[in-house]
């Protein structure tokens, strides 16, 4: 397959870049990871939305790179909570907060609360930012509920306390390829794949 562009994946976070990777790797286009680019700094994330977080990184690695840059905002909505942690999800337990130790805030304030009140799901918003066009935004989410206790062991985040009656486990107990097939993030990226196409010169 031939490669006729370069796109920079703006995010530092290993599972994001193995997720992105994974779900746009038919597509003819290079993408760059920022870990060879230690002179740009993070995107102040100040917006209100998913729309407006995930826009401002992807124009901030564009503007310091001058290439197309793709970027996403991604989070956990619990109905019982308001909404919450919404685009605070990464850091709900504190700054420096761990993945378990979100969870266990999740889990604790969720404590007692029945499961036909437990309804959540994961929200993804796309941005990609070039030259020549608007900043482009995508979006896409999954339902399910908050479990109990976490189960599984794989992804990262809040995948293990994400339970799809569906398939009758978490996210964390799915394998790579159903998990990269339903997700939040497929579905926003795969709402974005026209664009990242345009892009590749592959109309």
């Amino acid at each position: 397959m031939a490669i006729s562009s370069r796109l920079v994946l703006a995010t530092r976070n290993p599972g994001k870049i193995a997720e992105i990777r994974a779900i746009l790797s038919s597509l003819p286009v290079e993408l760059v990871t920022l870990e060879g680019l230690p002179e740009i700094g993070s995107a102040e994330e100040d917006g209100l939305t998913f729309e407006q977080n995930a826009a401002k990184k992807a124009l901030h690695v564009w503007k310091a790179t001058g290439l197309a840059a793709l970027a996403d905002d991604s989070g956990l909505e619990v109905d019982a909570l308001g909404g919450r942690p919404g685009i605070l999800s990464a850091r709900f337990a504190g700054e420096e907060a761990t993945h378990a130790e979100n969870n266990r805030k999740i889990l604790a304030l969720l404590s007692g609360v029945p499961p036909e009140r437990r309804r959540a799901r994961f929200v993804c918003v796309a941005a990609l930012a070039k030259p020549d066009v608007e900043v482009v935004l995508t979006r896409g989410e999954v339902e399910g509920v908050i479990s109990e206790t976490p189960a599984g062991s794989r992804g990262f985040g809040y995948d293990p306390v994400f339970y799809l009656p569906a398939y009758g486990r978490t996210i964390a107990e799915l394998d790579e390829a159903t998990k990269n097939n339903i997700s939040h993030r497929a579905g926003a990226l795969r709402a974005m794949r026209p664009v990242i196409q345009a892009l590749a010169g592959n109309r």
